[in-house]
């Protein structure tokens, strides 16, 4: 069969459909980039926020659409929360629950009656993220979180906390740097809390992982700040753990943290963001934001505004908040208007732009190795790619560029030139 596969939302969610396109390639499958050439399409949905439920929703459909004859599988947090209804009701083929998604590619063999072949019989080596033009392996450390944040869906959706074995993760990354990625990124639902229940931590996990394997670049994607134990960034004493966390903060404001029930104290991140700039200068912190949490008031809302300021974050995903059925948030009194979440958001969005153009203005000038992901869709003349503290960067495709080897998965070393007009990269040249 050719198999066509969609991740919506977070980066576990991605890993987990690299998993599964291993599978699939393994019992004999083809993947296909193009919904309209698949015999089946797997979803990997989302439902952080009531948008990203739309987006779901919006996005089965379409793929239904386009491809009226191929089978549809659905899985992911927008199935796993109780409001999607059935396969009848999304007019799907197979519904698979996130508890169930390490038995999903057996599922859909034994639904259609799918022959497996040997897992020889792909070659030895074989990429399936080069087949689905990625560059960048997430892997899928532990799944779960034992913490109840009280906007967040997702705890719902994911249940316990569960952690993947050292040797497991290990395995998986030797044997993709055997098949030529060069930057492999730890994901989970809570991956500040892997081993919490096999006896181990997050420290011990990437001590391992940099002694065992020999993969170039290995990255966070997104780590709750009040995990990182005492001496965690000497970590970054080893170049390969790139000097880059997503370290999701959520609000300035100590007292609507409180009331999102977050473990955290802005104080607090504030100095692990000052121990991760004391080892490394051009550490890169970027954060999560929630506009307009119930009972935020102007005040609170300053306080956010100016730890933005303060804290010169490199990026930030910013949230209007969403009201999410089956969470303590959604009952608390004193929602905030949307008419008001949107003048907050265009506050926090023309900050966020200037604070992430000053943070590519200091990397003018300096040389680092960009890891090239690929020529841009939007902008054929581009190649992009990022740097070790994830500054994303551009050079022109000219005689320079195409001495790259094929345009991607290759590092060069660069240096920064000026920051583009539109503030999202810096063009770099080879040094």
């Amino acid at each position: 069969m050719n198999i066509h596969l969609k991740a919506l939302g977070c980066r576990l969610n991605e890993a987990e459909l690299e998993s599964w396109a291993l599978e699939f390639q393994q019992a004999g499958h083809s993947l296909v980039n193009n919904v309209d050439q698949a015999d089946l399409t797997v979803i990997n949905t989302c439902a952080v926020t009531r948008e990203a439920v739309k987006k779901s929703r919006k996005t089965i459909n379409r793929l239904r659409r386009e491809n009226p004859t191929g089978k549809l599988v659905v899985s992911g947090c927008f199935v796993s929360t109780g409001e999607s209804g059935s396969a009848t009701d999304l007019g799907v083929d197979m519904v698979v629950d996130n508890k169930d998604k390490d038995l999903l590619v057996k599922r859909v063999n034994d639904r259609w009656n799918i022959p497996i072949m040997p897992e020889g019989a792909t070659l030895p080596g074989e990429s399936t993220l080069f087949a689905r033009n990625r560059h960048r392996a997430f892997i899928k450390v532990q799944d779960g979180c034992r913490y109840r944040c009280s906007y967040c869906i997702v705890t719902v959706a994911r249940g316990a906390e569960k952690s993947r074995s050292v040797s497991d993760i290990v395995a998986q990354i030797n044997q993709l740097d055997n098949a030529g990625i060069k930057e492999a990124v730890l994901t989970g639902v809570h991956v500040g809390g892997y081993g919490s229940d096999i006896n181990s931590n997050l420290t011990e996990l990437v001590t391992e992982i940099l002694k065992s394997t020999s993969v170039p670049r290995l990255r966070f994607a997104s780590v709750e700040p009040w995990d990182l134990g005492e001496g965690f960034f000497s970590l970054f004493d080893n170049p390969r753990l790139l000097p880059h966390m997503h370290l999701p903060i959520q609000s300035g404001s100590d007292t609507v943290l409180r009331r999102m029930s977050r473990r955290c104290h802005t104080s607090e991140f504030s100095a692990l963001v000052e121990q991760a700039r004391a080892q490394h200068p051009d550490f890169n912190v970027t954060t999560d934001i929630i506009v307009g949490f119930p009972g935020e008031t102007e005040s609170e809302w300053q306080e956010t505004l100016d730890f933005v300021h303060a804290t010169e974050f490199g990026h930030i995903h910013i949230f209007n908040y969403s009201a999410r059925a089956g969470t303590k948030a959604a009952s608390m009194q004193h929602q905030i208007a949307d008419e008001i979440k949107q003048q907050r958001s265009r506050q926090l969005h023309e900050i966020a732009a200037s604070r992430k153009l000053a943070f590519l203005d200091r990397q003018i000038g300096s040389t680092a190795e960009v890891l090239w992901e690929g020529i841009t869709a939007r902008d054929s003349e581009l190649l992009l790619g990022y740097t070790p503290n994830y500054t994303r960067v551009a050079i022109p495709v000219d005689s320079q560029a195409a001495s790259l080897t094929n345009f991607s998965n290759t590092i060069s070393k660069c240096r920064l030139e000026k920051t583009a007009d539109n503030g999202q990269y810096a063009f770099a040249s080879l040094a």
